[in-house]
């Protein structure tokens, strides 16, 4: 029987090498570009969004084939959205995961056609996706672009830019976790349910799974940066935003941030028992990304 690890560190092993077959060779005009495309994608990262995918599409009964693309296509994303994140122009970080940052490692303007590039390479991957029928990519291509935009993840940063040295209640500071974080979370788990040709009844209910796991697992990032080894989490000291921003636990105490995560924990669960007998995986995959 494979355990949690064993099957993290195939599944991660997997996307990756699904993720330097569909990135364009280094060689390829224009190099550049191309070279801070990899650069950006294969330099490492937990890989939880396309986690979410298989495990979502495997509990569902959708093969990893079919799974393949769909993954993939979700991390082209998260990957662009950090390239763009750390611009000067945002979060103007100079460090990511102890390595240069895309604008500091290349250039800003190949920075910001990297994300570009990178986006636009998400949805030609589904929309060229033979392994799934048209309406199943319809869906899928919908879902992302749904999470990408500005009820999604672009909102999330909007809000977060104009949040800057402002004072937040935490209504306002979950709204921008599940905007900026929670979105893509979610989309993770719809292209598994549409990898898997799962009708919206599976839908609803992952939908409340996932704001809960997105919204716990951004309080519980909060929590480690101030706790944490910093080490540890692939972060240098001073490397972090240079933007002072507010976040849960600085405004509610470490101590009621923490019991925010366990109630979020404790509902993430129980909505998954609800949905699907078959559940185990995300279910480990959930205590796993939120230990108590």
């Amino acid at each position: 029987m494979t355990t949690w690890t064993e099957y993290t560190e195939q599944r991660r092993e997997r996307i990756n090498q699904v993720l330097a077959q569909v990135l364009p060779p280094a060689n390829q005009e224009p190099t550049r570009l191309h070279q801070a495309m990899r650069y950006a994608v294969l330099t490492g990262g937990k890989r939880l969004r396309p986690l979410l995918v298989y495990a979502t599409g495997e509990t569902l009964g959708a093969s990893l084939t079919e799974l393949d693309i769909p993954a993939a296509a979700v991390e082209l994303i998260h990957a662009y959205s950090l390239v763009h994140d750390d611009l000067p122009a945002m979060d103007d970080d100079d460090l990511r995961r102890g390595q240069p940052t895309c604008h500091k490692a290349f250039d800003e303007a190949t920075a910001i056609l990297t994300g570009d590039a990178l986006q636009t390479l998400a949805f030609q991957l589904l929309a060229d996706n033979q392994r799934t029928p048209t309406e199943q990519r319809l869906l899928m291509i919908n879902s992302l672009a749904a999470a990408c935009g500005s009820r999604g993840m672009a909102g999330g940063q909007a809000l977060d830019l104009h949040a800057t040295g402002k004072p937040l209640t935490l209504k306002d500071i979950e709204t921008l976790y599940h905007l900026k974080t929670g979105a893509l979370f979610a989309a993770s788990v719809e292209l598994g349910i549409h990898a898997a040709n799962q009708k919206h009844t599976e839908l609803t209910s992952l939908r409340e799974y996932t704001k809960c796991l997105g919204l716990a697992f951004q309080i519980q990032d909060d929590i480690l940066d101030i706790e944490g080894d910093l080490t540890t989490l692939g972060k240098i000291p001073g490397s972090d935003d240079k933007h002072e921003k507010s976040t849960y636990p600085v405004i509610s105490g470490l101590a009621p941030a923490k019991a925010r995560v366990a109630s979020l924990r404790a509902e993430a669960l129980r909505l998954l028992a609800n949905c699907n007998e078959n559940a185990n995986i995300l279910q480990e995959l959930t205590v796993n990304m939120l230990r108590e």
